[in-house]
């Protein structure tokens, strides 16, 4: 079995630093009905549950559409605020159509670290577009650009609680790494971590780590 490192681990800090709860691993009940209860009404990214374990599980995910953004060289909470700001403009209006877009889940963040303890980390942030939004307008703020995800599979931890710490989120990835127990299943060089609450949410709050499959 492969070393798992924290280098190759992504993390996401909330952006409230008010509350916070304990954490532990939380089991997706299997209701059949779409969306699932933590995406809070908003619309998701359409997924099958492939394998249910322990403490993860292996979903494929359907193709989907995304507006993303992305910041280097500077830590992950800042990068977080700045990205955020700028896809919450779009869908606020700041597009070619001056279109509101309503807002989706999860708020998925993409951590490339860098190689090196001088290179920069690259921290790409994505709102979901809703196949509601069939043509999504042009973003009209520069770094705001559209993106196509391929139909992947994905290893996912659930948590829940309000994440206030970076270390918090390195724990919860490092369970994930070793719950699948072989680093050469899955992508090491990039990773993701989706947040499907508002920051005025304090209790049922859910979190996920993902780790993308390389058997597709």
């Amino acid at each position: 079995m492969k070393e798992l490192t924290v280098t190759s681990l992504f993390i996401i800090v909330s952006l409230s630093s008010t509350f916070a709860n304990v954490l532990k691993y939380v089991p997706i009940a299997k209701s059949g009905k779409w969306p699932p209860k933590f995406c809070n009404k908003l619309d998701c990214p359409r997924y099958t549950v492939l394998e249910t374990h322990k403490e993860y599980e292996l979903r494929q995910y359907s193709a989907s559409s995304w507006m993303s953004t992305n910041t280097a060289g500077v830590d992950y909470s800042k990068a977080s605020s700045t990205n955020f700001m700028r896809l919450f403009r779009y869908i606020s209006g700041t597009n070619t159509d001056k279109k509101k877009i309503a807002m989706t889940a999860p708020v998925l963040t993409m951590i490339t670290p860098g190689q090196g303890p001088a290179c920069e980390n690259n921290f790409t942030m994505s709102f979901f577009m809703s196949p509601e939004v069939k043509t999504p307008p042009t973003p009209t703020e520069k770094g705001v650009f559209p993106q196509d995800m391929p139909k992947m599979n994905v290893y996912v931890r659930s948590f829940g609680g309000y994440v206030t710490d970076i270390k918090e989120w390195i724990k919860e990835a490092i369970k994930l790494g070793q719950a699948i127990g072989d680093t050469s299943k899955y992508h090491t060089e990039f990773s993701y971590t989706a947040g499907y609450d508002s920051p005025f949410r304090f209790l049922n709050r859910h979190n996920e780590i993902w780790f993308i499959a390389k058997q597709q």
